[in-house]
């Protein structure tokens, strides 16, 4: 299957689903992997549980992975999500996200469309929530997607840098046979 470009990024750069090698691409099991997909940031956040539950500051405008982000248009959003389902794939022209998954454990899947980018076509996935609190900030170009996995519903709040256009987002099914993600339990 040829690549299709599927849109510009500001910097000119041609946005092409590539053709991945089926599977799950590289677990990312730290915040500094080499592995990760080139321009995606991970930080750990902390939570300040007590005996009525717990607290987490999801992100202070103006500083961390969000010290870009503009105060006049960002956008502030969650989803709850119920188990096993997957949200999956969507990529921005223009819009950089930042995750915070809150409750629950969501499997996150990235791949680089960024054609030319020195990771393009590479897959990651990470294991993120409740049992590793990380924030994950998604540059323009990088699809993205989640499953709900373990028996609870999850929490994923999200920022992005600008408020939500319909004409920036792009969506691929959660099957397409070029990305060839496998959504299956992996360790039956």
């Amino acid at each position: 299957m040829a690549a299709v470009a599927l849109g510009l990024l500001a910097s000119g750069v041609e946005i092409q689903i590539p053709g991945c090698a089926p599977g799950i691409g590289k677990v990312i099991l730290s915040p500094m992997s080499a592995d990760l997909i080139d321009g995606v940031q991970i930080q750990p956040f902390p939570l300040w549980p007590d005996d009525r539950g717990y607290f987490l500051e999801v992100a202070r405008l103006g500083k961390g992975l969000v010290a870009d982000f503009p105060p006049d248009n960002s956008q502030v959003s969650a989803a709850l999500n119920y188990p096993g389902i997957i949200k999956a794939f969507h990529y921005h022209l223009h819009q950089t996200d930042f995750w915070v998954p809150t409750a629950g454990l969501l499997q996150v899947v990235l791949v680089d469309m960024r054609a030319g980018s020195k990771t393009y076509g590479a897959k990651n996935t990470l294991y993120v929530g409740n049992l590793r609190p990380w924030q994950i900030l998604i540059p323009p170009g990088i699809a993205h997607g989640y499953k709900v996995i373990g028996e609870q519903p999850s929490m994923l709040v999200y920022v992005t840098n600008r408020t939500y256009d319909p004409k920036d987002e792009g969506r691929i099914p959660h099957n397409d046979p070029r990305i060839a993600y496998d959504w299956e339990l992996q360790h039956k």
